[in-house]
Protein backbone atom coordinates (compact mmCIF):
# COMPACT_ATOMS: atom_id res chain seq x y z
CA UNK A 1 0.00 0.00 0.00
CA UNK A 2 3.04 2.27 0.19
CA UNK A 3 3.72 4.14 -3.03
CA UNK A 4 6.94 5.84 -1.97
CA UNK A 5 9.18 2.96 -0.84
CA UNK A 6 10.22 -0.30 -2.47
CA UNK A 7 8.44 -3.21 -0.81
CA UNK A 8 10.61 -5.58 1.18
CA UNK A 9 7.65 -7.69 2.29
CA UNK A 10 4.08 -7.92 1.07
CA UNK A 11 1.35 -9.72 3.00
CA UNK A 12 -1.69 -10.67 0.93
CA UNK A 13 -4.97 -11.83 2.46
CA UNK A 14 -3.19 -13.64 5.30
CA UNK A 15 -5.30 -15.91 7.50
CA UNK A 16 -4.39 -17.82 10.65
CA UNK A 17 -7.03 -19.87 12.44
CA UNK A 18 -6.36 -22.06 15.47
CA UNK A 19 -8.73 -25.05 15.76
CA UNK A 20 -10.79 -25.47 18.94
CA UNK A 21 -11.60 -29.00 20.05
CA UNK A 22 -14.02 -30.51 22.52
CA UNK A 23 -12.44 -32.07 25.60
CA UNK A 24 -12.37 -35.84 25.50
CA UNK A 25 -10.10 -38.59 26.75
CA UNK A 26 -10.23 -40.68 23.56
CA UNK A 27 -11.78 -38.68 20.70
CA UNK A 28 -11.49 -35.01 19.85
CA UNK A 29 -13.95 -33.11 17.72
CA UNK A 30 -13.27 -29.70 16.21
CA UNK A 31 -16.02 -27.31 17.23
CA UNK A 32 -14.68 -24.03 15.89
CA UNK A 33 -11.70 -21.83 15.09
CA UNK A 34 -9.96 -18.94 16.82
CA UNK A 35 -9.84 -16.21 14.16
CA UNK A 36 -6.42 -14.86 15.22
CA UNK A 37 -5.56 -13.26 11.87
CA UNK A 38 -8.39 -12.84 9.40
CA UNK A 39 -7.66 -11.73 5.82
CA UNK A 40 -4.94 -9.16 6.55
CA UNK A 41 -2.99 -7.37 3.80
CA UNK A 42 -0.21 -4.77 4.06
CA UNK A 43 3.29 -3.97 2.86
CA UNK A 44 6.50 -2.79 4.52
CA UNK A 45 8.91 -0.63 2.55
CA UNK A 46 12.66 -1.10 2.48
CA UNK A 47 14.13 0.83 5.42
CA UNK A 48 10.65 1.58 6.79
CA UNK A 49 9.11 0.96 10.21
CA UNK A 50 5.44 -0.07 10.25
CA UNK A 51 3.86 0.16 13.69
CA UNK A 52 1.17 -2.41 14.56
CA UNK A 53 -1.07 -1.46 17.48
CA UNK A 54 -4.18 -2.80 19.18
CA UNK A 55 -5.52 -4.21 22.43
CA UNK A 56 -4.21 -7.44 23.93
CA UNK A 57 -5.74 -10.33 22.02
CA UNK A 58 -6.15 -8.40 18.78
CA UNK A 59 -3.77 -10.73 16.92
CA UNK A 60 -0.64 -8.55 16.72
CA UNK A 61 1.89 -11.16 17.87
CA UNK A 62 0.27 -13.92 15.82
CA UNK A 63 0.44 -11.60 12.81
CA UNK A 64 4.18 -11.09 13.28
CA UNK A 65 4.95 -14.77 13.83
CA UNK A 66 2.80 -15.90 10.92
CA UNK A 67 4.43 -13.34 8.64
CA UNK A 68 7.83 -14.85 9.50
CA UNK A 69 6.38 -18.36 9.09
CA UNK A 70 7.23 -19.24 12.69
CA UNK A 71 3.56 -20.24 12.70
CA UNK A 72 2.35 -21.66 9.36
CA UNK A 73 -0.53 -19.61 7.91
CA UNK A 74 -3.93 -21.12 7.23
CA UNK A 75 -4.08 -19.34 3.88
CA UNK A 76 -2.80 -16.24 2.12
CA UNK A 77 0.49 -15.21 0.53
CA UNK A 78 3.71 -13.65 1.84
CA UNK A 79 6.16 -12.14 -0.64
CA UNK A 80 9.68 -11.27 0.52
CA UNK A 81 11.81 -9.36 -2.00
CA UNK A 82 9.31 -10.52 -4.61
CA UNK A 83 9.66 -14.22 -3.71
CA UNK A 84 6.63 -16.25 -2.62
CA UNK A 85 7.66 -17.38 0.88
CA UNK A 86 4.61 -19.60 1.36
CA UNK A 87 5.50 -21.50 -1.81
CA UNK A 88 9.01 -22.58 -0.83
CA UNK A 89 7.87 -23.46 2.68
CA UNK A 90 5.20 -25.63 1.08
CA UNK A 91 7.83 -27.28 -1.14
CA UNK A 92 10.20 -27.60 1.86
CA UNK A 93 13.02 -25.95 -0.09
CA UNK A 94 15.65 -26.01 2.69
CA UNK A 95 18.10 -23.68 0.93
CA UNK A 96 15.54 -20.92 0.36
CA UNK A 97 14.00 -21.41 3.81
CA UNK A 98 17.42 -20.93 5.44
CA UNK A 99 18.03 -17.85 3.29
CA UNK A 100 14.69 -16.42 4.38
CA UNK A 101 15.40 -17.23 8.05
CA UNK A 102 18.66 -15.30 7.81
CA UNK A 103 16.98 -12.32 6.15
CA UNK A 104 14.21 -11.95 8.75
CA UNK A 105 14.60 -12.00 12.51
CA UNK A 106 12.43 -11.44 15.58
CA UNK A 107 12.98 -9.60 18.85
CA UNK A 108 10.69 -11.21 21.40
CA UNK A 109 8.69 -9.37 24.05
CA UNK A 110 10.19 -11.06 27.10
CA UNK A 111 14.00 -10.71 27.32
CA UNK A 112 13.93 -12.95 30.41
CA UNK A 113 12.32 -15.90 28.65
CA UNK A 114 13.95 -15.61 25.20
CA UNK A 115 17.56 -16.15 26.39
CA UNK A 116 18.83 -19.60 27.45
CA UNK A 117 19.98 -19.22 31.08
CA UNK A 118 22.58 -21.99 30.60
CA UNK A 119 24.39 -20.19 27.78
CA UNK A 120 26.85 -17.31 28.00
CA UNK A 121 26.28 -14.20 25.90
CA UNK A 122 29.10 -15.40 23.63
CA UNK A 123 27.29 -18.71 23.04
CA UNK A 124 23.93 -16.97 22.51
CA UNK A 125 25.23 -14.58 19.84
CA UNK A 126 27.44 -17.18 18.14
CA UNK A 127 24.57 -19.66 17.76
CA UNK A 128 23.28 -17.99 14.53
CA UNK A 129 26.82 -18.31 13.10
CA UNK A 130 26.65 -22.09 13.64
CA UNK A 131 23.28 -22.37 11.93
CA UNK A 132 23.88 -20.12 8.92
CA UNK A 133 27.64 -20.64 8.49
CA UNK A 134 28.02 -17.20 6.90
CA UNK A 135 31.10 -16.26 8.96
CA UNK A 136 34.35 -18.25 9.33
CA UNK A 137 34.86 -19.52 12.89
CA UNK A 138 38.11 -17.56 13.29
CA UNK A 139 36.10 -14.32 12.89
CA UNK A 140 33.40 -15.16 15.44
CA UNK A 141 35.05 -13.54 18.43
CA UNK A 142 35.76 -10.25 16.66
CA UNK A 143 32.23 -10.13 15.23
CA UNK A 144 30.62 -10.83 18.63
CA UNK A 145 32.63 -8.06 20.29
CA UNK A 146 31.61 -5.64 17.52
CA UNK A 147 27.96 -6.61 17.90
CA UNK A 148 28.12 -6.00 21.65
CA UNK A 149 29.63 -2.57 21.03
CA UNK A 150 26.89 -1.77 18.52
CA UNK A 151 24.16 -2.43 21.10
CA UNK A 152 25.89 -0.52 23.91
CA UNK A 153 27.52 -3.40 25.82
CA UNK A 154 31.18 -4.18 26.58
CA UNK A 155 33.43 -7.03 25.45
CA UNK A 156 33.65 -8.57 28.91
CA UNK A 157 29.87 -9.04 28.92
CA UNK A 158 30.39 -11.90 26.45
CA UNK A 159 31.48 -14.25 29.23
CA UNK A 160 28.48 -13.58 31.48
CA UNK A 161 25.13 -15.35 31.74
CA UNK A 162 21.69 -13.74 31.17
CA UNK A 163 20.78 -13.70 34.90
CA UNK A 164 23.68 -11.29 35.51
CA UNK A 165 22.06 -8.53 33.42
CA UNK A 166 19.23 -6.05 33.88
CA UNK A 167 16.12 -6.17 31.70
CA UNK A 168 17.40 -3.43 29.40
CA UNK A 169 20.77 -5.16 28.97
CA UNK A 170 19.05 -8.47 28.19
CA UNK A 171 17.02 -6.81 25.48
CA UNK A 172 20.26 -5.40 24.04
CA UNK A 173 21.60 -8.97 23.92
CA UNK A 174 18.43 -10.06 22.10
CA UNK A 175 18.95 -7.24 19.57
CA UNK A 176 22.60 -8.25 19.08
CA UNK A 177 21.50 -11.83 18.42
CA UNK A 178 18.88 -10.64 15.92
CA UNK A 179 21.33 -8.52 13.89
CA UNK A 180 24.11 -11.15 14.04
CA UNK A 181 23.01 -12.62 10.69
CA UNK A 182 22.68 -9.18 9.03
CA UNK A 183 18.92 -9.38 8.45
CA UNK A 184 16.90 -7.08 6.21
CA UNK A 185 13.68 -7.19 8.26
CA UNK A 186 13.09 -7.46 12.01
CA UNK A 187 9.77 -8.05 13.74
CA UNK A 188 10.04 -6.33 17.14
CA UNK A 189 7.26 -7.75 19.33
CA UNK A 190 6.71 -5.23 22.13
CA UNK A 191 10.48 -5.00 22.77
CA UNK A 192 10.18 -2.31 25.46
CA UNK A 193 6.93 -3.28 27.23
CA UNK A 194 8.71 -4.92 30.20
CA UNK A 195 11.30 -2.16 30.66
CA UNK A 196 11.45 1.01 32.74
CA UNK A 197 10.47 4.23 30.99
CA UNK A 198 14.05 5.58 30.90
CA UNK A 199 15.37 2.31 29.46
CA UNK A 200 12.58 2.23 26.85
CA UNK A 201 13.87 5.44 25.29
CA UNK A 202 17.40 4.00 25.10
CA UNK A 203 16.23 0.82 23.35
CA UNK A 204 14.06 2.78 20.89
CA UNK A 205 17.00 5.07 20.08
CA UNK A 206 19.20 2.00 19.58
CA UNK A 207 16.69 0.48 17.13
CA UNK A 208 16.58 3.73 15.17
CA UNK A 209 20.40 3.98 15.08
CA UNK A 210 20.71 0.42 13.79
CA UNK A 211 18.06 1.13 11.16
CA UNK A 212 19.96 4.19 9.95
CA UNK A 213 23.30 2.33 9.81
CA UNK A 214 22.12 -0.96 8.32
CA UNK A 215 18.98 0.01 6.40
CA UNK A 216 16.79 -2.32 8.44
CA UNK A 217 13.03 -2.57 8.06
CA UNK A 218 10.86 -3.12 11.14
CA UNK A 219 7.41 -4.37 11.97
CA UNK A 220 7.12 -2.73 15.39
CA UNK A 221 4.36 -4.35 17.47
CA UNK A 222 3.23 -2.49 20.58
CA UNK A 223 0.32 -1.29 22.67
CA UNK A 224 2.41 1.73 23.75
CA UNK A 225 1.16 4.36 21.32
CA UNK A 226 3.78 6.91 22.38
CA UNK A 227 6.70 4.67 21.42
CA UNK A 228 4.94 3.73 18.18
CA UNK A 229 4.74 7.39 17.18
CA UNK A 230 8.44 7.88 17.93
CA UNK A 231 9.71 5.01 15.80
CA UNK A 232 7.15 4.35 13.04
CA UNK A 233 6.68 5.86 9.61
CA UNK A 234 3.23 4.32 9.21
CA UNK A 235 0.82 2.76 11.69
CA UNK A 236 -1.66 -0.09 11.27
CA UNK A 237 -4.43 -0.49 13.87
CA UNK A 238 -5.60 -4.06 14.48
CA UNK A 239 -8.83 -5.19 16.09
CA UNK A 240 -9.96 -8.80 16.55
CA UNK A 241 -7.71 -10.18 13.82
CA UNK A 242 -8.27 -7.47 11.22
CA UNK A 243 -6.61 -4.18 10.29
CA UNK A 244 -9.18 -1.41 10.69
CA UNK A 245 -7.00 1.60 9.87
CA UNK A 246 -3.64 2.19 8.17
CA UNK A 247 -1.96 5.53 7.48
CA UNK A 248 1.16 7.62 7.94
CA UNK A 249 1.99 8.14 11.61
CA UNK A 250 1.20 11.85 11.90
CA UNK A 251 -1.91 11.42 9.77
CA UNK A 252 -3.36 8.66 11.95
CA UNK A 253 -2.52 10.42 15.23
CA UNK A 254 -3.84 13.81 14.10
CA UNK A 255 -6.81 12.66 11.96
CA UNK A 256 -8.04 9.21 13.05
CA UNK A 257 -11.03 8.02 11.02
CA UNK A 258 -12.01 4.83 12.84
CA UNK A 259 -13.83 4.99 16.23
CA UNK A 260 -11.54 2.29 17.64
CA UNK A 261 -8.42 4.29 16.72
CA UNK A 262 -9.98 7.35 18.35
CA UNK A 263 -10.53 5.42 21.56
CA UNK A 264 -6.94 4.13 21.62
CA UNK A 265 -5.50 7.59 21.05
CA UNK A 266 -7.67 9.11 23.76
CA UNK A 267 -5.97 6.82 26.29
CA UNK A 268 -2.48 8.29 25.70
CA UNK A 269 -1.48 10.23 28.85
CA UNK A 270 -0.55 13.87 28.30
CA UNK A 271 2.12 15.36 30.63
CA UNK A 272 0.21 18.62 31.10
CA UNK A 273 -2.05 19.00 34.16
CA UNK A 274 -3.74 22.04 32.64
CA UNK A 275 -4.81 20.22 29.52
CA UNK A 276 -8.03 18.24 29.82
CA UNK A 277 -8.35 15.13 27.66
CA UNK A 278 -11.65 13.64 26.57
CA UNK A 279 -11.17 9.94 27.33
CA UNK A 280 -13.29 7.57 25.24
CA UNK A 281 -14.33 4.57 27.34
CA UNK A 282 -15.32 1.59 25.23
CA UNK A 283 -18.24 -0.39 26.69
CA UNK A 284 -18.12 -4.15 27.16
CA UNK A 285 -15.31 -6.57 26.42
CA UNK A 286 -13.53 -7.59 23.24
CA UNK A 287 -15.79 -10.20 21.57
CA UNK A 288 -14.66 -13.81 21.32
CA UNK A 289 -12.28 -14.54 18.45
CA UNK A 290 -13.93 -17.96 18.17
CA UNK A 291 -17.25 -16.42 17.20
CA UNK A 292 -16.63 -12.85 15.91
CA UNK A 293 -19.67 -10.57 15.53
CA UNK A 294 -21.21 -10.36 12.05
CA UNK A 295 -20.67 -7.21 10.03
CA UNK A 296 -18.16 -4.82 11.55
CA UNK A 297 -16.42 -6.61 14.41
CA UNK A 298 -16.25 -3.38 16.39
CA UNK A 299 -19.96 -2.58 16.20
CA UNK A 300 -20.97 -4.04 19.66
CA UNK A 301 -18.67 -1.45 21.31
CA UNK A 302 -19.14 1.45 18.88
CA UNK A 303 -21.48 4.30 19.83
CA UNK A 304 -21.81 5.33 16.16
CA UNK A 305 -22.95 1.89 14.90
CA UNK A 306 -25.99 1.70 12.60
CA UNK A 307 -27.86 -1.28 11.17
CA UNK A 308 -25.46 -1.56 8.23
CA UNK A 309 -22.55 -2.03 10.65
CA UNK A 310 -24.28 -5.05 12.18
CA UNK A 311 -24.81 -6.90 8.91
CA UNK A 312 -22.19 -5.81 6.36
CA UNK A 313 -18.46 -6.14 6.94
CA UNK A 314 -16.62 -2.92 5.96
CA UNK A 315 -13.67 -3.21 3.57
CA UNK A 316 -10.36 -1.43 4.03
CA UNK A 317 -10.56 1.50 1.61
CA UNK A 318 -8.50 4.60 0.87
CA UNK A 319 -10.41 7.65 2.11
CA UNK A 320 -7.56 10.16 2.10
CA UNK A 321 -4.20 9.85 0.33
CA UNK A 322 -2.43 6.76 1.78
CA UNK A 323 -5.03 6.67 4.59
CA UNK A 324 -6.99 3.41 4.63
CA UNK A 325 -9.92 2.71 6.95
CA UNK A 326 -12.48 -0.08 7.39
CA UNK A 327 -15.58 1.79 8.59
CA UNK A 328 -18.94 2.46 6.91
CA UNK A 329 -19.20 5.83 8.62
CA UNK A 330 -15.63 7.09 8.20
CA UNK A 331 -16.70 9.96 5.94
CA UNK A 332 -18.46 11.49 8.98
CA UNK A 333 -15.08 11.93 10.71
CA UNK A 334 -13.25 13.67 7.85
Amino acid sequence: MSKELDEIIKVCDLVKYFPVYTRSIIFRKQVGNVHAVDHVSFTIGRGETLGLVGESGSGKTTMGRTMLHLIPPTSGKIFFNGMDVTLFFKKKDEEKILEFRRSVQMIFQNPYGSLDPRMTVYDIISEPFKVHKHIPKKEWEDRIYRLLKMVGLEEYHAERYPHEFSGGQRQRICIARAIAVEPQLIVADEPVSSLDVSVRAQILNLLQELQAKQGLSYLYISHDLSSVRQISRRVAVMYLGQIVELAATDEIYDHPLHPYTMALLSAIPVPDPERKMMRIILPGEVPSAINPPPGCRFHPRCKYAVDKCKSEEPKLRELREEHFVACHLAENFL
